[in-house]
Parts: C-alpha cells; sequence; structure tokens
C-alpha cells in the first residue's frame, strides 16, 4: 500500500491535467495507477496501435470483411496492462535517475508514494494478468509473447550505454506488429516484418521529439539518447525515419494484398502530412512543444487503422 501522505503536487508534468487518476480513483490506488501509467495512456495507445494493425492486416490478407472484435479487446487489454508492467519496471530501474529529473521526480517511487518492493508486487500482478491475456492466442502467439521479455528486460538500461536507446525501445513497444500477424496467420510472414521495421523507424522518430524534454538533465547525469546525438540535426533525422516507415507501411501493405486505390492512398496522405507537420513545427527547446507532437502520434495509429478497416469492409461492396 501506498504511503500514508502523498506529495501536495503528485502529477507528473506530461499527465494531462484534471485526468481521470486524480480526478475520480480512490486515494490508495493513485500511486499505483500513476506507477502503471493509466494517468498518461498515450504510450498504451503506441504500444497497442501495431497490434491492431497488424491484424488486420492479416485478416484483410484472409479476406475477411474487418477486424475480429475479440482479438482487438484482448490486444487492448493486453498493451494497457503490460505498457503498465513495463513501465513499473522502468521506474524500479531508473529510480535513482528519476529523482534527479524535473519531469519525473513527482513519479511515484522517487516521490515515496510507493516503495520498490510494493511496486516489484504491482509488477508480478500485472504481468500474470498480461500473461491471462496472452494465453487467449495460438501457443505461437504466446512464445512469441514471452519472447519480448528479454528485450524489455534490457530496455531501460540502454541509456547508459548507447545514444541509441529509441532504436531498442523500437524493437520493443512495436513487438506486436509480429505479435498480431501471428495471432491471426499462426506464422510470421514478409508483411508483418515490414510492419515491424516500419514500426520501429516510426518510434526512433517519435521517441526523439519525446527525449528533447530531457536532454539538459539526461546529459547532467551521463544518460544518453538520439535527442543528444542528433542536436541541431534532429529534424533531417526524423524526416529520414519517418519517411522510411511510411515506405515500409506501403511496402507491407501491399506485400499483404491491399489495393493502392482511393482509400490507401488517402490514409497515406493523411498520415504523411502528420508526421511532416510533427517535424516542421518541433520547436525542440520547448517541451510543451516536444509533448505535443509526441501525443499527436496517436492520430497516426487511428489513421492507419481507420484505413485499413475501411479498406477490408469495401470489399463487402
Amino acid at each position: 500500500m501506498p504511503t500514508s501522505t502523498e506529495p501536495a503536487h503528485p502529477t507528473v508534468p506530461d499527465a494531462a491535467a484534471g485526468n481521470w487518476v486524480d480526478r475520480w480513483a480512490p486515494p490508495a490506488l493513485r500511486p499505483y495507477l500513476r506507477l502503471a501509467r493509466f494517468d498518461r495512456p498515450i504510450g498504451a495507445w503506441l504500444l497497442l496501435f501495431p497490434c491492431w494493425w497488424s491484424q488486420a492486416l492479416a485478416e484483410h490478407a484472409n479476406g475477411r470483411l474487418w477486424p475480429s472484435p475479440s482479438y482487438l479487446l484482448l490486444f487492448l487489454a493486453g498493451a494497457f496492462v503490460m505498457r503498465g508492467a513495463g513501465c513499473t519496471y522502468n521506474d524500479i530501474v531508473d529510480r535513482h535517475y528519476d529523482a534527479g529529473v524535473a519531469r519525473t521526480r513527482n513519479r511515484p517511487i522517487p516521490s515515496g508514494q510507493v516503495t520498490v518492493a510494493q511496486a516489484k508486487m504491482f509488477m508480478v500482478a500485472l504481468c500474470l494478468a498480461g500473461l491471462a491475456v496472452l494465453l487467449q492466442f495460438n501457443w505461437p502467439t504466446v512464445i512469441l509473447g514471452i519472447a519480448s521479455l528479454a528485450l524489455i528486460a534490457i530496455y531501460p538500461f540502454m541509456k547508459r550505454f548507447t545514444y541509441w536507446p529509441q532504436f531498442v525501445l523500437g524493437l520493443t513497444f512495436k513487438w506486436g506488429a509480429l505479435v498480431g500477424w501471428m495471432a491471426v496467420r499462426g506464422k510470421i510472414e514478409l508483411p508483418a516484418l515490414l510492419l515491424y521495421a516500419g514500426c520501429v523507424l516510426w518510434t526512433i522518430g517519435y521517441d526523439t521529439i519525446y527525449a528533447h524534454q530531457d536532454k539538459e538533465d539526461d546529459l547532467a547525469m551521463g544518460l544518453k539518447s538520439t535527442a543528444i546525438r542528433f542536436g541541431a540535426q534532429t529534424k533531417p533525422w526524423l524526416t529520414g525515419f519517418y519517411a522510411g516507415a511510411l515506405v515500409l507501411w506501403t511496402a507491407a501493405f501491399l506485400a499483404a494484398g491491399v489495393r493502392p486505390g482511393l482509400v490507401p492512398v488517402a490514409g497515406l496522405l493523411l498520415t504523411s502530412g502528420l508526421l511532416a507537420w510533427q517535424v516542421a513545427t518541433l520547436d525542440m527547446v520547448r517541451p510543451d512543444n516536444c509533448l505535443q507532437r509526441f501525443k499527436a502520434n496517436r492520430f497516426v495509429g487511428w489513421i492507419v487503422l481507420a484505413t485499413l478497416t475501411a479498406e477490408m469492409a469495401l470489399r463487402a461492396v
């Protein structure tokens, strides 16, 4: 259980003011819900969308007219639970660093709302819930899902050793692009690999934007990131990552049998425009600007999913 008192201002800067955790959750649960980032769900959505995209793409290849609602719900539950478990693990590993960063010092562990032992028990509970969801799929999917734990385990340590922790985050966070396909097709095929690779590039791009919020604190503590590595050249790098993601996603769609018609082209143009807006309007010295453009990637997720769903439905016309 949390300690008897909470800090006067426990909300971290990247949580929306008046979010549902702060307004409605029982006080005893709030530190744990914050630990799992349920007050800041953008990360869970960014984890979820590649699962949904891959599921829909695989079902398109199978000739279905709509994504399976039961799989959509399973991936929704699994993404939020496992993102919570991963964030809890990250906060356990990074608790001493988080205490020295303005954006993270009010997180539950460094601020004393939750002890490390309590956080570990909470993480185990979330992992068991995630396993219960995973076991609803076929055994190849279960094995593939469990394999992601190796990446989850090493990711928090990467910023100590490499300027490319965002690459490892991409490999970890977008594993669902493989899992969604495996759940439907029972094997990994070219479209899933292309989709996964594109999602990795997308993650490097948007998490570089996110990392610009912390670069001064990271430099002071000897930590590394692509934001520090790219510096003033961030925008050309972002352009390359986002362009690469769009090319790979297009190739994945074509490889899965998506027709190059009006709906896919419109989806591609909308997605391209949103990614281009992020790069063109990014102000790397303004944390609020970086956070807003990072969060805008949820619209990328919805656009791609809507494009796939609409293309599937058109088969019935």
